[in-house]
């Protein structure tokens, strides 16, 4: 290897491999690499290629009155021709750019008329890049006037950048914040600066793009996990040499090479989904925004109808500014919402599957008044346990020993944390028993008793099984959206910002799992979600209806929830933590210390 590099600068693994004729060469390169005789350079190839698409423009010889007549006249015999032309005329008058493929499918007119237009030199081809991202747009324009409640909180936002880099919006849902953020957007573009939009889930730039993109045109990009390498790339050189002037992102957009960036909105900045866990980096989005604008002198906005606890602590006491917006826009009145005992409509044999009797109503009158329904289970899979009857054994992750939950559309059992999975048992491996009972339920099971329930209504189920593909999120939103689904049956991302006006019940199957959960912050995950859930019902001029089904109906967050009082609930949770030294007033980190000594570690 050395003598080699007497006549060549640089090897490559390959290289070396063929010099020794041997196909493991690393143990060599690092005894190489350990006496410091070699060292390794590595570069990233960029494989990156634009995707080039044909586009049709005319001959700017026919842009002439009279020779446009001459050419009309000499068109007419040939009559595919001219439906092609008057295709392509047609749409000039739309669009600054017609795509080939367009003007065909528009004129109907074949490939060869197509041909005679080209070889005439009436038509002029060019070939040119085109972005790989799909196009969300759709045919809604944001042709609005910000009421007077919204008014009032925009500019109180831009006086509270005056004085402080961050505010929180704190606007009830339906108030209209995503109008005001459009309004700031504006003015940051105006400015010559680019806009960071982040949103905690995918579900939620489908939606938004959908709605926006009309306004801003090609200004806005959108950055995500599910795309592919080559659309990745384009995202990042459209960020870098200032294309995109706003980009929608989830959280590992603060990672792109904005230049000019003057804005920041981190929108349901409560969420969970903001954090990454695994893989590393490990990370909080919402933080890494606030210091993101910091290093770019930018201006950040927190937005939320349920703020966590820290960020709200961080608005009163001065740190940051602080907006509030108590208005649903347009004057929709806020959810009847309702709490039912499964304790006491199971003693009065009332309960049909895991359904009151008093939901199966409502959803059958929404049904019948040919509006939607939206129910929620933050649970996913068929069964959450699999346990044997005889002695009491459940199947559980060989690497985070949690219970693994039953998917039926699998025939697997999955571990929710790390996503291992295995085959489901019939028997138990422990005593050989085949009496094996399935324990809990997921939104699989739910959309397995509704369909038994309500036969001939269609229904849907938004979780993360049902949205693995690049496209099956943005088409169960679309087919609701469309109204060609009547029920929508998901977990917490039916929760994140979704907004359809024709949905007007929203049931709450079990509150009980959000609030018994081993975590400081339980209590307030439980408040936001279901808050949040509640508030997809009736935003626009229906007032909409909230069934909650507990098991402990007067447990103070429900009825805070029921009240719409999240300041009482940020007082006591505020309270409790104090007491016990937990964030805001604390910083909690986890250290884990390995060693194969027993004895050392203790």
């Amino acid at each position: 290897i050395l003598e080699a590099f007497r006549s060549r600068p640089r090897l490559t693994i390959d290289d070396v491999s063929a010099l020794l004729g041997q196909k493991t060469v690393y143990p060599i390169i690092n005894a190489l690499l350990s006496k410091g005789m070699i060292y390794i350079a590595e570069e990233v190839m960029e494989k990156y290629k634009p995707l080039l698409k044909s586009f049709v423009s005319l001959n700017p010889f026919y842009k002439e009155e009279e020779n446009l007549k001459q050419l009309f006249s000499v068109l007419e015999r040939a009559p595919k021709q001219l439906d092609a032309f008057l295709a392509y005329l047609k749409l000039a008058k739309q669009q600054a750019f017609i795509s080939k493929q367009q003007l065909l499918e528009e004129s109907n007119c074949g490939n060869a008329a197509f041909k005679a237009l080209q070889d005439k030199e009436i038509f002029t081809v060019t070939k040119k890049p085109v972005s790989r991202l799909q196009d969300n747009s759709d045919d809604f324009i944001l042709n609005f006037t910000l009421s007077d409640a919204q008014t009032t909180a925009l500019e109180q936002l831009e006086k509270g950048f005056q004085e402080k880099d961050v505010v929180l919006l704190h606007g009830v849902t339906a108030s209209g914040k995503t109008q005001i953020y459009i309004k700031l957007i504006e003015k940051a573009i105006e400015k010559g600066g680019q806009v960071l939009f982040l949103l905690p889930e995918i579900a939620l730039t489908t939606q938004i793009v959908e709605r926006i993109q009309r306004y801003f045109g090609d200004a806005i990009g959108v950055y995500h996990s599910k795309f592919n390498n080559n659309e990745r790339v384009e995202i990042w050189n459209k960020v870098l040499n200032g294309q995109y002037r706003v980009v929608l992102g989830a959280r590992s957009a603060v990672f792109l090479p904005f230049k000019e960036l003057k804005l920041i909105v981190v929108d349901e900045e409560h969420e969970s989904s903001y954090k990454q866990h695994d893989p590393s980096p490990r990370y909080q989005a919402r933080d890494v925004a606030v210091y993101l604008g910091h290093l770019h002198h930018a201006k950040v906005v927190l937005g939320s109808a349920t703020p966590s606890i820290e960020s709200y602590y961080n608005a009163t006491t001065g740190k940051y500014g602080l907006v509030t917006l108590n208005q649903r826009f347009g004057g929709v009145e806020l959810p009847v919402q309702e709490v039912i005992s499964i304790a006491e409509e199971t003693k009065r044999k009332k309960m049909v599957s895991y359904f009151s009797s008093k939901l199966i109503d409502e959803i059958t009158l929404t049904i019948e008044n040919k509006e939607q329904v939206i129910l929620f289970q933050n649970r996913r899979g068929y069964a959450t346990i699999l346990i044997c009857a005889t002695c009491g054994y459940a199947p559980k992750c060989v690497n985070c020993d949690v219970s693994l939950t039953y998917h039926k559309t699998s025939g697997k059992l999955h571990c929710h944390y790390c996503g291992y999975h295995q085959s489901s048992i019939n028997i138990c491996p422990a005593c050989g028993s085949v009496h094996i009972e399935q324990k809990g339920f997921g939104t699989e099971r739910v959309e397995e008793e509704l369909s038994l329930i309500f036969p001939e209504v269609k229904i849907a189920r938004l979780d993360v099984d049902s949205t693995r593909t690049k496209n099956g999120l943005q088409q169960i939103i679309s087919e609701f959206q469309e109204k060609k689904t009547d029920i929508l049956i998901g977990t917490q991302m039916v929760a994140k910002g979704l907004d359809f006006d024709n949905v007007t019940l929203i049931g709450v199957i079990n509150a009980d799992t959000l609030l018994n959960f081993p975590d400081f912050r339980a209590f307030e995950r439980s408040y936001q979600l279901l808050a949040q859930v509640a508030g997809r019902a009736g935003r626009r001029d229906k007032q909409g209806k909230v069934i909650i089904q507990a098991y402990d109906q007067n447990h103070r967050i429900i009825k805070q929830v029921i009240e719409n009082n999240y300041l009482e609930m940020y007082h006591e949770e505020l309270e409790e933590r104090k007491r016990f030294h937990y964030p805001p007033f604390t910083k909690l980190i986890f250290i884990n210390i390995r060693h194969k000594d027993a004895d050392l570690l203790n």
